[in-house]
C-alpha cells in the first residue's frame, strides 16, 4: 500500500491524506485512519515531506522520484537472488513476459554501458 500511496502523490505532486484516501478508495475502501498511518511511516522514511498546512489538513509531497523509488525496490528484490539478476532474467525470458524487442534494447543498453566504460 505504500507503493501505492507513492504513485498517488506522484500523480499529484502535492496532496493532502483526505485526497490521498480519496483516490485509494476508488479501487478499495481503505479507512482513513490507515493511509494517515501508512503517510506518517512515509514521512518518516523520508518518502514523503509535510510541505504546508491548510486549515487542519497536511499537504505531502513525494521526496523520492519514481525512479529512485523503483530501483530501490529493484535492488531489494535481487538481494532475494543473491544480487545476480541471471534468475531473474531467465524468469523473464522463459515465461514470455520479455520479448525479443525488449532483449533488442537491453543489449543496445548494454553497448552503450561498455562504450562509456571504454571511454574512462
Amino acid at each position: 500500500m505504500e507503493l501505492k500511496i507513492m504513485e498517488i502523490c506522484w500523480e499529484l505532486k502535492s496532496a493532502p491524506i483526505r485526497e490521498i484516501q480519496a483516490e485509494m478508495s476508488k479501487e478499495r475502501q481503505i479507512e482513513y485512519t490507515t493511509v494517515q498511518t501508512l503517510v506518517y511511516r512515509l514521512e518518516k522514511k523520508g518518502a514523503l515531506k509535510r510541505v504546508k498546512k491548510i486549515g487542519n489538513a497536511h499537504i505531502f509531497e513525494p521526496v523520492l522520484t519514481q525512479k529512485s523509488a523503483i530501483g530501490s525496490l529493484i535492488d531489494e528484490f535481487m538481494k532475494l537472488f543473491g544480487g545476480s539478476a541471471t534468475p531473474v532474467m531467465n524468469h523473464f525470458i522463459e515465461s514470455g513476459k520479455v520479448s525479443a524487442e525488449d532483449l533488442k534494447q537491453y543489449e543496445a543498453v548494454l553497448r552503450r554501458i561498455e562504450e562509456k566504460e571504454k571511454n574512462q
